[in-house]
């Protein structure tokens, strides 16, 4: 019985790290020159802010906005 919860234990572990390399990659991605909603030029402040931004502002809000309403159904 302790094998399989020694499996588990370090199957769960495994699995939590490779979460964390895949957010830490994510994180860091570099930032979009462009949006990718819109096509806009996303302005180099708002890069060097975000990284690894993807769209431009308005078009962020408009996102951030969507997911909202669709939490709310879930």
């Amino acid at each position: 019985m302790a094998d399989d919860m020694d499996r588990a234990q370090q199957y769960e572990l495994e699995e939590r790290e490779r979460y964390i390399r895949r957010a830490r990659r994510e994180v860091f991605a570099p930032s979009s020159a462009f949006c990718e909603a819109c096509d806009a030029p996303i302005p180099a402040a708002r890069r060097a802010a975000v990284p690894g931004a993807v769209f431009c502002i308005t078009c962020q809000q408009r996102y951030e906005q969507q997911q909202r309403h669709f939490r709310r159904g879930s």
